[in-house]
């Protein structure tokens, strides 16, 4: 049993929550608690801790995998939550590639994250994207990373099954996305209403920063912009929930459309 917050692998455990850096370096990331630890394919876990009273629980669905054993008190030093729920695992990173996002359907549904930094949207559009079909989703070196123990928890286990890129340059994606006959769309202020565009061919919407919105560079290599028309006073809407929007609308034409 590890008792010793100086312990060197708890040390590391530390490490790899608080810092990207460390988690590209080592390509992995945490997961805490049952729920996010059972999602995990078991051909991707590379360590596991567990308290007494989390082995002792789940006796039977821990069966045939390797865990060290860790005090309450590591627990909680280690936990990203308030209230610890007895498991942390270091996870493979999986990530995929753009041409397998290009070529795996004759027209697929992508999503292009700008400069995005709220974890909680980030995770609620790879959240949102398994739940409507969406082929991919690729963000550029900026935004918030996607292995932030946040954006893992608020995925609810989507961070395992939904593809995504990261890029340091949108340019070759734009030019992937053309040769591959793909419209793109600009969510922007100055753009035509969403739903009178036809999305059942290949289609990749962006999705900009939450305060600043789409950069002008990125807007202006859009083949459409589009908008979202808003009552009242309000302006926009969070960028998770644009990102919904057009989402389940790209999803509705293409399941439901006559």
């Amino acid at each position: 049993m590890i008792t010793s917050t100086s312990n060197s692998r708890v040390k590391n455990i530390i490490n790899l929550k608080n810092s990207a850096r460390a988690r590209r370096q080592q390509n992995c990331f945490l997961v805490e608690g049952p729920r996010m630890f059972f999602e995990v394919p078991k051909e991707r876990l590379l360590e596991v801790y567990v308290t007494e009273a989390f082995a002792e629980k789940y006796r039977d669905r821990l069966e045939g995998c390797r865990y060290e054993v860790i005090s309450d008190a590591v627990c909680r030093h280690l936990s990203d939550t308030k209230t610890p729920q007895g498991v942390t695992a270091l996870v493979k990173k999986q990530e995929v590639s753009l041409e397998s996002l290009l070529t795996g359907e004759s027209s697929p549904c992508l999503f292009l994250l700008e400069n995005l930094q709220d974890p909680g949207n980030m995770g609620t559009i790879l959240r949102t994207s398994e739940g409507a079909g969406v082929t991919g989703i690729i963000m550029n070196r900026e935004s918030v990373d996607p292995y932030n123990p946040k954006v893992i928890r608020s995925t609810m286990g989507a961070i395992f099954r939904v593809p995504f890129v990261i890029v340091d340059d949108f340019g070759p994606v734009l030019s992937a996305l053309k040769e591959a006959g793909v419209t793109t769309y600009a969510a922007h202020l100055d753009g035509q209403e969403f739903y009178r565009q036809d999305y059942r061919g290949g289609c990749a919407f962006f999705i900009g920063n939450e305060g600043n919105g789409l950069s002008a560079e990125l807007t202006a290599q859009a083949d459409r912009r589009i908008r979202i028309p808003m009552k009242g006073q309000v302006e926009s809407l969070n960028a998770a929930v644009a990102a919904t929007v057009l989402m389940y609308e790209a999803l509705r034409q293409r399941e439901w459309s006559d």
